[in-house]
């Protein structure tokens, strides 16, 4: 078991940066950022193995966004920059314990067992 804390989340203007955080009571594996706009279904961003060597993004966020972990402190980051208004949504992190140490790609929302409660962001036009 696993609880998960996202932090970071705001208002920031077209072409601007957020870093988003997401704390983790426990060890944990892959971890992925994932996003859900309203009316539209959640979608994948980024996501970071356990050694935080291998990630993986979406088309849409690829050269903007930085996803990144420290271990020590069981957090994940992802960092957005060049923020557009159709990246407004609220992100949610999610981990998997179940592939430790996996070479996997892990970018679909079912291979995720946990949740955080999701943090707001908003990019205005």
């Amino acid at each position: 078991q696993v609880q998960l804390a996202e932090s970071g989340g705001g208002l920031v203007q077209t072409g601007g940066s957020l870093r988003l955080s997401c704390a983790a009571s426990g060890r944990t594996f892959t971890m992925g950022w994932f996003r859900q706009a309203p009316g539209k279904e959640r979608e994948f961003v980024a996501t970071i193995n356990w050694s935080g060597v291998k990630t993986y993004y979406a088309d849409s966020v690829k050269g903007r966004f930085t996803i990144s972990r420290d271990n020590a402190k069981s957090t994940v980051y992802l960092q957005m920059n060049s923020l557009k208004p159709e990246d407004t949504a609220v992100y949610y992190c999610a981990a998997d314990l179940t592939r430790p140490f996996t070479s996997a790609t892990l970018t679909s929302a079912g291979e995720y067992g946990y949740w955080g409660q999701g943090t707001q962001v908003t990019v205005s036009s």
